[in-house]
């Protein structure tokens, strides 16, 4: 079934406090073929919890993640994200649009540092497959 238009411009409550630790940067850079020498964590570590928030969002929605197709992400920082920081992330639905039966949704999730201060932006473009026609 397709989702409601009425989505766009919901916003998620945020997803709980997350503490940046060198231990978590690392394990991150390394999982991503990386190293992690000190300064700030790589580009793409945001992903934790905009990745959160996308869940939450699904797990609200009541859809599987494996009818997701992740379609883009972009980052768009304030600053970087520094080991010490403790951060949140706040998904809100920006467009829904729908090809050939699939949802195509685009995502924002705002991280904020624990003064409240923007961080970084995640934009992410999810494709929800549709569901499968019975022969």
């Amino acid at each position: 079934m397709p989702l409601d238009d009425s989505l766009v411009g919901r916003s998620l409550p945020p997803t709980p406090p997350y503490a940046v630790t060198a231990e978590a940067v690392a394990d991150f850079a390394a999982a991503t073929g990386g190293r992690h020498d000190g300064g700030p964590a790589p580009a793409t570590f945001p992903i934790v919890l905009a990745f959160e928030a996308m869940q939450a969002f699904l797990d609200a929605e009541g859809l599987d993640l494996h009818r997701i197709v992740h379609g883009e992400q972009r980052f768009d920082y304030r600053r970087p994200v520094l080991v010490g920081d403790t951060l949140t992330a706040t998904l809100t639905v920006s467009s829904l649009r729908r090809i050939g039966g699939n949802d195509i949704i685009g995502t924002t999730s705002t991280l904020t540092d624990e003064a409240g201060e923007l961080v970084c932006t995640a934009s992410a473009t999810l494709v929800h497959r549709g569901e499968e026609e019975q022969a």
